[in-house]
Order: structure tokens, then C-alpha cells, then sequence
């Protein structure tokens, strides 16, 4: 063969294999769900006992869910209306599982594990599945979060509710199912009815599809949900309208520290380029149920004092969500993940302390099975016991034993026969006539030198206790003063001698 009969050469050079890249194990849908679930319940039982301790709040629940369905009801059109659902549902609960300290409380860490699933399941879908279990692992470690969990109050349950109604409202938007529609609003329903502040969070479904510009259709069956919820809801807030009482004790903003920092936090998040899938950001999502129910309630409080935290806990959803996405954008943007790795473990550090004090009696605000128990100690059997003011009763009301061998000196008709949280108690002059009958008083005070309120009745307990006591030791406990009073018996005046110069009869002469 010739050298022209041959094909041209092509000189080739051999490249070096490209590695394939190994493909990122993504966690699955199962996962997303169990894990937060898990870690919750987890987080949830460690410490749940605070020392076999209760607070005021709580005592409350633990009274009225031992009454009987009708005097939880009687007792509600008196006051806590509020609250009237979560009693009933408490009741029946501890008619079925027991009325102790532990099943007063797991009701709470199981509704919060619920809520975990929630946001692990709302990350996945806004933002990927890593997102999503990163969300729902940071939800149970929130301090907010851990606190209230392990709380026999409502706020648990709420939490759940506006979480799992956050997602039935994602997953609505591309379907436009009614039946779809019709089971966010009954659960969002569900937890207006148990804490009328949770109609907030409607407010941030409401800017959410409006910031989202979702069709027209959408926006009218939202209306059309959320008209539902109001009409539900309303009956409710009217008549607990009368009730504003109960709230009376909130003087300035409680605890907005936290509040504050963690708004920020969650809108620094937002700024970053987080993953987006689907009709509705998460960022969208995120921001308004984080930051606007609590704006709202401080906004009010320029007129009549109303934010307290918890009644925004599910306001928590928000920043889960913007740090789990957060958590994932950094994830995809570092080669490395010790760094990841280092961030995590300083993070769980940080959180240990807080995590520790959360399960301590001292937490919070009151302790209720402490100051029964010094009252107790400090009382002799048949001494007097006085309540400075009447709605301290309720602080040892939870424990009838440690004040069984003592006198309530004031009350005329006791909680449970009277349908009301403290009792009724007697006319100012018949506390004052009783007081003077015994030598001996325990007295529960406020813990600060506070006056009590301007109330015939406590004015005159005061005075009684300043002109024929004399007080004879004070202890401070956990939300209280317990002061021992000692009656001061003033000596009978000695009649003088009597003359016998005659004329005078035994009378002063002028």
C-alpha cells in the first residue's frame, strides 16, 4: 500500500480520566418526617418533671381539668374563656391516662414533635429535602420551643396546628382542591379556637400568597377559608372580649428580647439566595409568619399591653425554616464541611446552658409546688392562711394537702363550688373580724414590696395585719413571700384607784 493510499493521521493526545462526581445522598421523605419527630420527642421528655414542680399557669390547667365538663364550662363564662377548649380536651385526657404531672405535660411534647414533622415536611417542599430535615432538626432545639414543650398550657398544641395548617396552605396553592381548602381552614380553625392569637398567623398566609402572586383563584379560596375561620373564631372572641381581666397583668412587653433577636436573625437569613421550588418561596413563607404576628401584637400594645412570646410561639416556624434553608445554602457553597461541622458543634454548645436552666423550677416565673410547701412548713395546724391578693390562692390550690390543717381566713365559697379559678371571698369587714380571731397568720404576698390592688377587701387585710400583728419571719420563694404575722395583744387599762373623800362618789372631781 502506498503512502497516499493512506488515511491522514491525526495526531491524538491522551487526557487523564475526569473523576465522576459521586452523586449527594439526599435524605428521604421518610427521614425528613422522623428524625424532627424523634429528636423532639427526645428533647421533649429529658427533664420533663422540672423537679416535680409546677407553676402558677399550670396549676390552673391541672385544677380545672380535674372539674367535671359543665363546671369547666360555668367557670369559663367567668373567666378564662380562652382557654375553655384546651381544658376540655385536658379533661378527658386525664380521664383517660391519669391526672399527674406527666400527663398534664406529654400532651405538649407530643403536639410539638408533630409541628417538628410539620417543618421538616414544609422545608422539603420549599426548599429541598436537606433543607427541610435541617429545619425540622432546628425547630426542637429552639429555646422557645424546648421551654414550652414541656408546658401544660395550649401553645403546644397551637403550634401544631398553625404548622400543619402552614403546609395544608402550600400544598392548596397549585391543587385549588376545596377539599384541600376546606382542611386548612378547619385546621386553622382548630387553633384559633384554642388561642385566639393564633388568627395572627391567617394575617401571614395572607401576605405570603399576596408577596407569592398567586392567581386570583387562589386568593379567593383563601378568602373564602379564612372568612370561615373568622366566623368561627368570632363568637368567641366577643364574649372573652369581657374577660380582659386576665391579661390585665401584662404591664409592658414580656419578654421581647428574644422575640427581637430572633426576627433579625431569620430576615439576615433571608437575604442569602435560598433554593426555591414551587409557587411559594420559602423566604415568602418564612418572613411573614416570623415577624408579623408578633409586630401586630406590639403595635396593640401602644394601646393596651398584649404581647407576651408565647402567644407567638409558632412564630418559631419561620426562623426553623430560614436557618435550615440557610444551613443548606452554606452547605452547597463550601467545598468542605468541617467548617459546617465546626459552626453545628459551637451552636449545640451555646444552647447547652440554656437547654439546662429550661429544666430547673427556677425557669419559671412561679413556682407553685414551692410555695404550697413552705406554707406548709411554716404553718401550725389551726394557725390562719391569707391570700395577699385572692388570686394567689390558685398558687396552692394545685396541693389542698399542705393547707388542709390551716384557715383560710378570707374565703366565703371555694373555686370549685363557686365555678371561678380563686374562690369567692368574704366582705372586707367579716375578713378583718375573722383575722382578729386567730394569734397566728400565714400571709402570701406578691415576691416584690408591691401595694396590692386598691380593693376594699385587701385594704383590709393590710390594715388588720399592720394595727394588730406584728410580723414575725419572711421567706422568698420562687414567685412569693410567705410571712409569718403574730397577733400583738394590747393590755387591758388598769382602772385607777378609786376616792373615798365623802361628796365625790367615786367620781373626778372638776
Amino acid at each position: 500500500m502506498s503512502v497516499a493510499e493512506r488515511g491522514p493521521v491525526v495526531a491524538t493526545t491522551a487526557s487523564p480520566p475526569v473523576p465522576a462526581r459521586r452523586p449527594t445522598r439526599r435524605p428521604t421523605k421518610a427521614v425528613v418526617v422522623i428524625a424532627p419527630l424523634a429528636l423532639t420527642i427526645a428533647v421533649g421528655l429529658w427533664g420533663i418533671r422540672r423537679q416535680n414542680t409546677m407553676w402558677g399557669d399550670e396549676s390552673v390547667t391541672y385544677q380545672l381539668a380535674h372539674r367535671d365538663l359543665s363546671q369547666i364550662w360555668l367557670t369559663a363564662q367567668h373567666v378564662d374563656l380562652v382557654h375553655a377548649l384546651y381544658y376540655a380536651v385536658m379533661h378527658g385526657l386525664f380521664g383517660l391516662f391519669g391526672g399527674g404531672l406527666l400527663t398534664l405535660r406529654l400532651p405538649s411534647v407530643l403536639a410539638m414533635s408533630v409541628a417538628a414533622s410539620g417543618v421538616g415536611l414544609l422545608g422539603l417542599r420549599l426548599a429541598g429535602a436537606r433543607a427541610g430535615l435541617l429545619a425540622g432538626l432546628v425547630f426542637p432545639l429552639l429555646p422557645q420551643v424546648q421551654k414550652y414543650a414541656q408546658e401544660g398550657r395550649s401553645y403546644a398544641m397551637v403550634c401544631a396546628l398553625v404548622t400543619w395548617s402552614t403546609y395544608a396552605l402550600v400544598v392548596s396553592v397549585p391543587h385549588r382542591s376545596r377539599w384541600r381548602w376546606a382542611v386548612y381552614g378547619s385546621t386553622m380553625l382548630a387553633a384559633c379556637l384554642l388561642h385566639e392569637f393564633a388568627a395572627l398567623a391567617l394575617l401571614a398566609h395572607g401576605v405570603t400568597l399576596v408577596v407569592s402572586r398567586v392567581p386570583r383563584p387562589v386568593l379567593r379560596a383563601w378568602s373564602a377559608a379564612a372568612a370561615g375561620v373568622v366566623a368561627g373564631l368570632l363568637p368567641l372572641a366577643v364574649f372573652s372580649a369581657g374577660q380582659s381581666e386576665q391579661v390585665s397583668w401584662i404591664g409592658a412587653p414580656v419578654r421581647l428580647q428574644y422575640f427581637l433577636v430572633v426576627a433579625v436573625v431569620g430576615v439576615a437569613c433571608a437575604l442569602a439566595p435560598l433554593r426555591a421550588r414551587g409557587p411559594v418561596r420559602l423566604s415568602a413563607l418564612a418572613v411573614p409568619i416570623l415577624a408579623l404576628p408578633g409586630l401586630l401584637l406590639l403595635i396593640a400594645s401602644l394601646f393596651k399591653p398584649l404581647f407576651v412570646d408565647r402567644y407567638v410561639l409558632y412564630s418559631n416556624i419561620g426562623i426553623a425554616l430560614l436557618l435550615g434553608a440557610w444551613m443548606d445554602y452554606f452547605h452547597r457553597r463550601q467545598r468542605s464541611s468541617r467548617i459546617a461541622w465546626i459552626a453545628v458543634v459551637a451552636v449545640l454548645a451555646a444552647l447547652v446552658p440554656s437547654s439546662l436552666s429550661l429544666r430547673t423550677p427556677q425557669s419559671r416565673s412561679n413556682d407553685a409546688t414551692a410555695i404550697a410547701a413552705l406554707v406548709r412548713t411554716q404553718g401550725r395546724p389551726g394557725d390562719g392562711v391569707l391570700y395577699l391578693p385572692g388570686k394567689h390562692r390558685i398558687l396552692t390550690a394545685a396541693s389542698p394537702e399542705d393547707t388542709r390543717l390551716l384557715t383560710d381566713l378570707a374565703l366565703a365559697q371555694d373555686p370549685v363550688s363557686s365555678n371561678t379559678l380563686a374562690g369567692v371571698e368574704l366582705p372586707a369587714q367579716a375578713i378583718a373580724a375573722r383575722m382578729l380571731e386567730f394569734d397566728r397568720i400565714i400571709a402570701v404576698r406578691d415576691p416584690a414590696a408591691v401595694h396590692s390592688p386598691a380593693d376594699a377587701r385587701e385594704e383590709a387585710k393590710t390594715s388588720t395585719l399592720r394595727r394588730h400583728f406584728r410580723e414575725h419571719g419572711t421567706t422568698r420563694v420562687n414567685g412569693a413571700r410567705v410571712t409569718v404575722y403574730v397577733r400583738v395583744h394590747t393590755p387591758s387599762p388598769k382602772a385607777g384607784p378609786r376616792s373615798n373623800s365623802p361628796g365625790t362618789s367615786g367620781e373626778v372631781m372638776r
